[in-house]
């Protein structure tokens, strides 16, 4: 299978974190993807660019936080993440990148 180019666009980056990693146990993998990419989009990216099979993603959009920072008020960005749920016996090892 080949990876399109686009798929790169729509998963930017995996999401390591403590929760994230208690996840690999029940099978899912915690992405950060694009604003606009859709559940099927990143469902066709992970299986494009990990050879996987992908049987489920959930997706959720945490809100920026407003901050101050030396006086100055900004925000941080709005995130989206992508919680995909891989068929039995696939995995993907995110610490080796692709």
């Amino acid at each position: 299978m080949s990876a399109d180019p686009r798929h790169y666009d729509v998963i930017v980056s995996p999401v390591i974190t403590e929760k994230a990693t208690n996840l690999t146990d029940q099978n899912k993998v915690v992405f950060r993807v694009a604003p606009k990419a859709t559940k099927p989009q990143i469902k066709e990216a992970v299986e494009k660019l990990f050879d996987v099979k992908v049987t489920g993603v959930n997706t959720l959009i945490t809100k920026g936080k407003r901050k101050v920072f030396r006086g100055l008020r900004g925000q941080r960005s709005d995130v989206k993440k992508a919680i995909v749920t891989l068929a039995e016996g696939h995995t993907i090892d995110v610490t080796t990148g692709l």
